[in-house]
């Protein structure tokens, strides 16, 4: 087989806790060509190496690094190499419902193009992409894509923005926080917490970033680190501390910790054990 790469990996990330599920594919091709097929998702995709063409819509397309690839539900197309060095790409498998969050009118959204030039959300996507694949957490997985998503469908569809007015933004995010913050070991999908509320998940999402700064995951984990900082310093193992607050592991703890603090949860039990003596 010589260098030939054919590599395929799936990944399952649910949209919250007990939530509807996101397929995630991370491929890398020298030479595989897909059938004639469709899908009943919206298949969205980034190039990330080499050259792809797609037969769609009675032509062909090419999609090379840094593209945004959509294909609407029910579309035939096919796959496959454009470039002697062969093509790599991530994807997600989005329910149409999560494309029409945010915007007007009824039926789904239209993308008149099926390669999109937004390097932007190019970036964010594939980002998203990575994260979520290698830790398909239910709530960062909610917080992020179906956001981009309504993005995606807000600048490259034929389907209107809606009003991004939230009244009372500031009070729905508190409300949500404490919620969090409540419930941090098995976290609320944000769709209940949205249902609650009487809001759509994007109007929920809005009112937060706007008055937060950040994502729910991010302020969720952020709190968490906070939580942990108190239970190292009074002695407890960093692999303990990790369940207790809500982390799926230690190396879940190390990353926020490092990221929100810059020591990992061990030098920092360390300096503060050596420093109480």
């Amino acid at each position: 087989m010589g260098n030939v790469r054919e590599q395929a990996r799936w990944t399952r990330a649910r949209l919250g806790r007990g939530g509807p599920a996101v397929d995630l594919l991370t491929a890398r091709f020298d030479r595989h060509e897909y059938a004639p097929h469709a899908h009943d998702e919206f298949t969205v995709g980034v190039t990330v190496g080499g050259l792809e063409v797609i037969a769609y819509r009675g032509g062909r397309i090419h999609s090379g690094p840094g593209s945004i690839v959509v294909l609407e539900p029910g579309e035939m197309h096919t796959g496959g190499p454009a470039a002697p060095d062969g093509y790599a790409y991530r994807a997600l498998y989005a329910d149409p419902a999560l494309l029409t969050d945010g915007t007007l009118g009824r039926g789904l959204p239209h993308f008149p193009e099926a390669v999109l030039d937004d390097p932007e959300l190019a970036t964010a996507l594939r980002r998203a992409h990575t994260d979520l694949s290698a830790r398909p957490d239910p709530l960062e997985a909610e917080s992020r894509l179906p956001w981009l998503l309504t993005a995606l469908a807000r600048r490259h569809s034929t389907s209107r923005a809606s009003d991004d007015t939230v009244p009372g933004a500031g009070r729905i995010a508190l409300a949500v926080r404490d919620r969090l913050a409540d419930e941090l070991l098995a976290p609320p999908s944000l769709a209940a917490l949205a249902g609650d509320l009487g809001l759509s998940r994007y109007q929920l999402l809005r009112a937060f970033r706007t008055t937060m700064g950040v994502p729910p995951y991010a302020w969720l984990a952020q709190y968490r680190v906070t939580r942990a900082r108190a239970l190292l310093e009074a002695g407890a193992r960093p692999a303990e501390v990790a369940g207790l607050v809500g982390f799926a592991d230690q190396a879940h703890l190390t990353r926020w910790f490092r990221r929100v603090l810059g020591v990992t949860p061990a030098a920092y039990r360390n300096s503060v054990q050596d420093s109480a003596r």
